[in-house]
């Protein structure tokens, strides 16, 4: 460590961190553990941060990505980024308590994908293949009702079963850029498409990419904690370098930052995606302060004032 730190500024983003359905499955868990007693089974990561699933699990959660990895006897919960229809129904079958941590707006762009299946419209899902959401929402309707478009090429290429009958929903934590240039070019090939009626990106999502869009072109170096299976903490590495940050990078923690890359540094951006908790920025603006004289600057700071309730069955 040099003997007089080098200056560095950091603009810290706001909002950042945690968001309403991730507080609310992280709260799922916890008071199921309470209510139920350990363990607790939760299919899938319950959301897709490895400091929030360690943490679970030191108190009782055990994670499993099927549930036929799951005992009868004990509850399971399904996590924040919603499941197929199949697997409430496959735990009804086994006579299985369970808990469903899927986001509300998750939640409801199942509810608008079965709206528009119901009225004969085929569906535009855009999303990433692969991720559990997109699996969750594709599996609400029947095999084949569902085309997932993840590209511009992909919407200009694929070929629906009727030009007039179709309708796009979206996946929550995308790039909202990416996904306005795709619903563009789906809605000059189809001009009949039904949207949402409100838009599927999440809140949390479009103001957290807001918030980095505001700092990085003011940034020679922009950090995002959180995990690399996070969909929206990606997409604000790519957000900051869209924006104007000379470089950025995701770091799970404190641990992952490549001292290297900061020196130099004047200015340094830092965010979180909402799958990552703030004691972990926290963790990370107290490690460069060991290496670096920091002088924080928070820029427009938002309170977002979102709350979800629990289910019925843990709340009170």
């Amino acid at each position: 460590m040099p003997a007089t730190r080098p200056p560095l500024k950091i603009l810290l983003a706001s909002p950042r961190g945690f968001c309403a359905g991730v507080e609310r499955a992280i709260q799922i868990v916890e008071r199921s553990i309470e209510k139920y007693g350990a363990p607790v089974y939760v299919r899938h990561e319950i959301v897709h941060n490895r400091h929030v699933v360690e943490r679970l699990k030191a108190i009782g959660a055990v994670f499993v990505e099927a549930l036929d990895e799951c005992p009868v006897d004990r509850p399971v919960i399904f996590s924040a980024h919603g499941v197929p229809k199949a697997v409430p129904a496959e735990a009804r079958d086994r006579k299985m308590i369970y808990l469903d941590a899927t986001c509300p707006l998750v939640s409801k762009v199942h509810v608008e994908a079965e709206r528009h299946y119901a009225a004969g419209r085929q569906i535009v899902l855009i999303g990433h293949r692969g991720h559990p959401e997109v699996i969750g929402t594709i599996g609400q309707l029947p095999e084949g009702a569902v085309v997932l478009v993840e590209t511009v090429e992909d919407a200009l290429t694929f070929t629906p079963a009727d030009p007039d009958k179709l309708a796009f929903v979206t996946q929550t934590t995308l790039s909202v850029d990416d996904t306005a240039a795709i619903v563009a070019a789906l809605r000059q090939r189809f001009p009949a498409m039904a949207a949402p009626h409100r838009e599927d990106i999440c809140y949390a999502t479009t103001n957290r990419q807001e918030a980095v869009k505001q700092l990085a072109s003011q940034c020679d170096r922009l950090l995002v904690v959180g995990s690399p299976t996070s969909s929206n903490s990606l997409r604000l590495v790519e957000v900051a370098l869209r924006s104007g940050a000379d470089e950025a990078r995701l770091v799970d923690d404190a641990a992952d930052v490549d001292w290297d890359w900061l020196s130099g540094a004047r200015v340094l951006g830092v965010t979180a995606g909402a799958s990552a908790p703030e004691i972990l920025v926290e963790g990370l603006i107290a490690a460069i302060g060991e290496r670096f004289a920091l002088t924080i600057e928070e820029i427009s700071p938002m309170r977002e004032t979102v709350a979800f309730k629990l289910p019925r069955a843990l709340a009170g």
